[in-house]
C-alpha cells in the first residue's frame, strides 16, 4: 500500500511540474487543498480514484495518473452452481425480513411433511394457455413498475413466487405455450436478480441470473445467455472492477448477438472504460452502443419484457453523463445529467434517485455545494422509498464529498438525511 501510494504522488508530481502548474493551481482546479496534496505527493495519504481522475484531467495524463490508483479490489462472485433439486422455499416474514433457499426436492419433501397445509401443484389448461400467458405478462409489468417505488423487500417475494409459478407451468405444457412460459419466466428470475443486488445481495443476483438463462434456454432463447454477461458486468461495475466489467461487457457482444443486448454490454463497456480514465475508449464506445440501440429488435419476440432500463429515454446519453463523471469531468457531466433527468417520469422513482444521486455529486465535485444539497433534498422522498444497496454507494461518495465543507450551513442540514440513509 505504501509503495503504490509513493508511485502516485511521485508520478503527480512528475506531470504537474512537467504541465508548469504549481501545486497551489492544482489544488485550486481539483478542489482539494494545498497541503493535502503535499501529503499525496510525498507519499503519506493515498488519493481517492475520484482525485486521480480529477487530476488525470487537468494535467491532460491520458489515464496514466488515473490508473496508478485501483478503484477497487477485484473479486470473483461465483453465482452458486449446485443445484441438486427444483425445489424452492420462501420464508414470508414481516419483523425480521423475508428470505430465500433453494433445495434438493428430497429435502424439501421432508420439511414439507411438518408444515401445515398443501396449495397443490399448479395447472393450466391448455385451452387458456395464452389467457393465463398475458395475465401473468401484465403481473409482470406491475412487478416491475413497483419496483421503481418500492423496496427490494416489497418486491422479491411476489416475483420468486410468480417465477416459480410460470416454471412449474411451462414445464406441463406443450407447443408454444411450453416455450412462451419459460421465456417470460426466464425474464422475471432475470429480474429477481437485479433486485437482488438492489438489496446488496450480490451472490444472489448471480444465482439469480444464472437460472434465468437456464429458463431461456428451455424456452429455446440461447441470447439470454449473452445477457447473462451483461449483468454479472453490472455486479463488478458496482464493484468498481473496470476490468472485468470491460471483459464481461466485451464477451456479451462477441457471436451472433441482437442488436440490444449488443448495445447494452457496448454502453457497459464504455463505463468501464469511464472507471478506468479511458476518454476516449469511452466515448468510441459510446458511439457504437447509440448505433446498436437504435436498430429495431427483429428475433419476433416483441411481446416479451424488454431487456435493460425501460425509463429512459436516451439511454446512451444518460450513460454519457455517468461516464463524464468518472472520467473526472464533473461540469460536463452535471450538465448532461440535467437534460436526461428532465426526461425521466416523476413515477420512475428508483431511476430519478440513481442518476440524481450522481448529478448531485456532480455538482459537489465542482464546489457548488448549494446546488449538491438542494439536490439531495429533492431526492429525500425517492431513497426512502426504494432502498437501493446501489444508488447507496454513490450516496457514500456524495457523503464524503460534502465533508469536505462541514462548515457549510446547506451541508449541516442535509448531513441528517445522508447518514439516516446510509445507516
Amino acid at each position: 500500500m505504501a509503495d503504490s501510494r509513493a508511485q502516485f504522488g511521485a508520478e503527480l508530481r512528475r506531470w504537474r511540474t512537467g504541465a508548469g502548474v504549481s501545486l497551489a493551481d492544482l489544488a485550486v482546479v481539483v478542489h482539494y487543498s494545498k497541503g493535502y496534496l503535499s501529503k499525496i505527493e510525498n507519499g503519506l495519504k493515498r488519493a481517492h480514484p475520484d482525485l486521480a481522475r480529477r487530476c488525470d484531467v487537468e494535467l491532460r495524463a491520458g489515464g496514466r495518473l488515473a490508473s496508478l490508483v485501483k478503484t477497487g479490489e477485484h473479486r470473483t462472485e461465483r453465482a452458486d452452481e449446485a443445484d441438486d433439486g427444483e425445489a424452492w422455499m420462501v420464508n414470508l416474514d414481516g419483523r425480521d425480513g423475508s428470505w430465500f433457499r433453494p433445495m434438493g426436492r428430497r429435502e424439501a419433501i421432508v420439511l414439507g411433511a411438518g408444515l401445515g397445509f398443501s396449495v397443490g401443484a399448479p395447472a393450466l389448461a391448455r385451452s387458456a394457455g395464452g389467457t393465463a400467458l398475458s395475465v401473468f405478462r401484465l403481473q409482470f409489468d406491475q412487478m416491475r413498475a413497483l419496483g421503481q417505488v418500492a423496496s427490494p423487500g416489497a418486491v422479491i417475494p411476489t416475483v420468486i413466487a410468480q417465477t416459480h409459478t410460470l416454471r412449474e407451468l411451462a414445464r406441463q405444457a406443450v407447443g408454444s405455450d411450453h416455450s412462451e412460459l419459460f421465456l417470460l419466466a426466464s425474464r422475471s428470475a432475470e429480474y429477481v436478480g437485479w433486485m437482488a443486488q438492489e438489496s446488496g445481495d450480490e451472490r444472489a443476483s448471480l444465482w439469480w441470473t444464472d437460472q434465468a438463462v437456464r429458463m431461456a434456454e428451455s424456452g429455446g432463447d440461447r441470447h439470454l445467455a449473452r445477457y447473462a454477461l451483461v449483468r454479472k458486468a453490472v455486479v463488478a461495475l458496482y464493484q468498481e472492477d473496470a476490468g472485468k466489467t470491460i471483459a464481461l461487457s466485451r464477451e456479451a457482444q462477441a457471436g451472433p448477438t441482437p442488436a440490444r443486448i449488443q448495445g447494452l454490454a457496448a454502453q457497459l463497456e464504455a463505463q468501464g472504460h469511464a472507471l478506468a480514465g479511458d476518454y476516449e475508449s469511452c466515448m468510441r464506445v459510446l458511439d457504437r452502443a447509440r448505433s446498436l440501440l437504435v436498430i429495431p429488435d427483429d428475433r419476433g419476440d416483441s411481446a416479451l419484457p424488454v431487456l435493460g432500463a425501460m425509463h429512459l429515454e436516451d439511454p446512451v446519453a444518460m450513460a454519457a453523463g455517468w461516464c463524464l463523471l468518472d472520467l473526472g469531468r464533473p461540469r460536463e457531466a452535471a450538465a448532461v445529467l440535467d437534460r436526461q433527468l428532465q426526461t425521466v417520469p416523476e413515477h420512475a422513482l428508483r431511476t430519478r434517485a440513481r442518476y440524481g444521486v450522481r448529478r448531485a455529486l456532480a455538482y459537489a465535485m465542482q464546489n457548488e455545494v448549494e446546488r449538491a444539497c438542494e439536490i439531495t433534498a429533492e431526492l429525500q422522498g425517492p431513497l426512502q422509498a426504494i432502498g437501493s444497496a446501489t444508488v447507496a454507494q454513490d450516496l457514500r461518495r456524495l457523503r464524503r464529498t460534502l465533508a469536505r465543507f462541514h462548515g457549510h450551513k446547506s451541508v449541516r442540514n442535509i448531513y441528517p438525511l445522508l447518514t439516516g440513509q446510509l445507516g
